[in-house]
């Protein structure tokens, strides 16, 4: 081929039908896909423009079938790599969904927002109950970040994940120390703030993180963000070129996929194992990836806690390679049984050359609402990620902080973990034994002894029936909120389950939904 010229079939063609035994199956669709070799566009951002476009205009329905990666490279001309680049990105942002030992398809479930397709009020549906498309005029990112596909609930009903009880929070307290930080504050206090955040809590935070999660840290490398997503987006902005490769758990938290979009990163779904996010995937899939984003002490959402082995096999990959690594410690406070974990952080006490960025919040310890999290940067980056934080949006809200910072230094904080612990781990052992008594069959539910959740994978006779997603739908039918675990994976097919949430649900409440979603399974 001569440079300038295009390749591709010159029409498209409807999937043609095949008979497999009893079954019907689909061939791959012919797509009219063209790369040009003399455009300024590599051929791989090509390809996925255009493959984009031909989903989101409905010639690709969802659940349709692609060519493989080998075959669309032949159809095309290019190296096998370039297809498969064009294919990861799709499978990262929604678009596609892998079948081990079937092919690549796309999505069930789109981005709603880009589709303009109203919401059909499952699981999947966003808590906003924006279902229009967006307006006209976002770049191609906004776009992308429109229309990313992230579980949210309007309302608080069992089994919603991730949900803490407020009701046993101590407002009195929190009230009272809200009124004396504001009831006569300083000059300075009405001002512009600090970058990294109200110095006393940084240092509460910092002195909190030494005691208990085993972390070398001073209030100078703590920076104040308003949740734990928006430490990622500092991070990400801060550490990550546009095009760089990262590795994230599959599955994972959705959260974190907005933040790395908009840093132009290109996530690598990387399998989570027995041990951990595994580095023998994590490198096969992207061996010159920049940063790898990891919940170690308590995987979300499987549970999995990451063996020391591999935490020290993360830390060397990180050293060698230059690498970043972000450790999401989400909900380490809530700990049932077995010895305490440090945090993986902590094994680079006494390292001159740190490589690893940790993120904390406090929305599930205390309260979502809230909206406080933190940064804590390694010593050398902790001044120059404040400047990307001045230059973003100059300084975090300073109403709450002095009241943090004291319910912390006066032992409220530590107090009210404890009391929490005691509560969850009651309500973990009532899911249990709602479990056994109405799930034989349908779910099987191990202990976990960390976390605000519990996996239900879903019974050999009940996985004969149907798949997680529809468990999901007919769990929402019956008033019960059971997100599939399917759901938060970007390629993986041999994972699905249900999430069970417990911790903001009575006993009572719990054995109830338990037998409503038992009926409506079966």
């Amino acid at each position: 081929m001569k440079n300038g010229s295009k390749i591709g079939p010159a029409a498209p063609r409807e999937a043609m039908p095949l008979r497999r035994g009893n079954k019907r199956a689909f061939a791959p669709p012919l797509l009219a896909l063209a790369l040009d070799r003399a455009a300024a566009l590599p051929l791989q951002r090509q390809l996925y423009d255009q493959i984009r476009d031909v989903i989101l205009a409905g010639r690709l329905p969802p659940g349709a079938r692609l060519p493989s990666s080998r075959s669309l490279a032949q159809e095309l001309g290019c190296s096998r790599n370039t297809v498969v680049t064009a294919f990861e990105d799709l499978l990262a942002e929604g678009y596609l969904e892998g079948h081990t030992g079937s092919g690549t398809y796309v999505s069930r479930v789109l981005p709603e927002a880009l589709l303009g397709v109203a919401g059909k009020g499952g699981p999947e549906d966003d808590a906003s109950g924006t279902d229009a498309a967006p307006a006209p005029g976002l770049s191609r990112r906004g776009l992308t970040l429109a229309g990313l596909k992230r579980s949210g609930y309007d309302e608080a009903r069992p089994f919603l994940p991730s949900l803490p009880e407020t009701a046993d929070f101590p407002f009195d307290v929190w009230s009272r120390l809200l009124s004396r930080s504001w009831r006569a504050p300083a000059v300075a206090q009405l001002r512009h703030g600090r970058a990294g955040g109200h110095p006393p809590l940084r240092a509460a935070i910092a002195q909190y993180l030494r005691a208990v999660r085993g972390l070398d840290c001073r209030a100078e490398q703590v920076i104040i963000t308003s949740g734990a997503q928006q430490a990622l987006d500092l991070a990400a902005r801060g550490l990550l070129d546009p095009g760089d490769e990262v590795w994230c758990e599959d599955p994972g938290y959705q959260g974190l996929r907005g933040p790395l979009i908009a840093a132009g990163a290109r996530m690598r779904p990387v399998a989570v194992d027995a041990d951990g996010l595994s580095l023998a995937a994590g490198l096969a899939a992207a061996p010159k990836a920049r940063m790898a984003v990891v919940t170690p002490s308590h995987q979300y959402p499987l549970g999995v806690v990451m063996s020391l082995k591999r935490r020290l096999e993360l830390l060397d990959w990180a050293r060698g390679s230059g690498g970043w690594i972000l450790e999401d410690d989400f909900d380490s406070e809530y700990r049932y049984s077995g010895r305490p974990l440090s945090a993986l952080a902590g094994l680079e006490a006494g390292n001159r050359a740190r490589r690893v960025v940790y993120v904390g919040s406090f929305s599930k310890v205390l309260f979502p609402s809230l909206r406080i999290g933190y940064l804590v940067a390694p010593p050398d980056l902790a001044e120059p990620l404040q400047r990307v934080r001045r230059a973003l949006d100059d300084h975090p809200s300073a109403i709450v902080q002095p009241a943090l910072a004291a319910f912390i230094e006066e032992g409220h904080f530590s107090a009210h973990v404890r009391r929490m612990r005691t509560l969850y781990g009651a309500r973990q052992a009532a899911l249990l034994a709602a479990a056994s008594r109405h799930f034989d069959g349908l779910l099987e539910v191990a202990p976990d002894e960390a976390g605000l959740h519990l996996v239900a994978r879903l019974a050999p006779q009940l996985a004969a029936r149907m798949d997680d997603i529809e468990a999901s739908r007919r769990a929402a039918a019956a008033g019960i909120t059971a997100p599939p675990l399917s759901g938060y994976c970007q390629n993986r097919p041999d994972v699905a389950g249900l999430l069970l949430g417990y911790a903001a649900f009575s006993v009572e409440a719990i054995e109830t939904a338990a037998r409503r979603l038992a009926e409506a399974l079966k």
